[in-house]
């Protein structure tokens, strides 16, 4: 992967004093989750409820926050030349909020959602029962290899 850009949101500030050199961490999972075409390039945004809940009413019609977002541009190039893979948005209270009910850490379920989001990226989903099994198979996956549970123990 040859970029990550990260927007930490005017108005939130809060990253960073929940997650050590919130930068490094969000590059390093990531980074851990990318398995598709190089080089690429990826946007995150670290945003709060607010602007994810907008966001999600005007791309998905729901209207309400959501813990992450994804827009995947789903155009690879030729082998060589810069993918401009997408987009990964977080929103910061729904991630703390949905930590605290499932009893993880702020960074372990953070580490979850950029995962996913990553995977979103590059082009799997959760649709059907076989692309959810594939997609799920992969986040534990990664999630053990950098340290962490498996973010699914609660629910299988």
């Amino acid at each position: 992967m040859s970029d990550i850009d990260i927007c930490i949101q005017q108005l939130d500030k809060r990253y960073s004093r929940r997650v050590s050199a919130v930068q490094a961490f969000c590059k390093k999972i990531i980074r851990s989750a990318w398995f598709s075409h190089t080089p690429a390039e990826v946007s995150l945004v670290l945003a709060d409820d607010e602007f994810v809940h907008k966001l999600n009413f005007e791309y998905r019609g729901k209207d309400s926050a959501t813990n992450v977002l994804s827009f995947e541009t789903g155009n690879i190039p030729p082998k060589g030349f810069l993918w401009l893979a997408g987009d990964i948005i977080i929103a910061y209270e729904t991630v703390l909020k949905e930590a605290k009910d499932q009893n993880k850490t702020f960074e372990a379920h953070l580490a979850h959602l950029l995962i996913h989001g990553a995977l979103h990226l590059q082009g799997y989903d959760h649709l059907s029962e076989k692309e959810a099994f594939k997609m799920e198979s992969l986040e534990k996956k990664i999630m053990k290899s950098l340290g962490y549970e498996n973010p699914y123990k609660d629910v299988e």
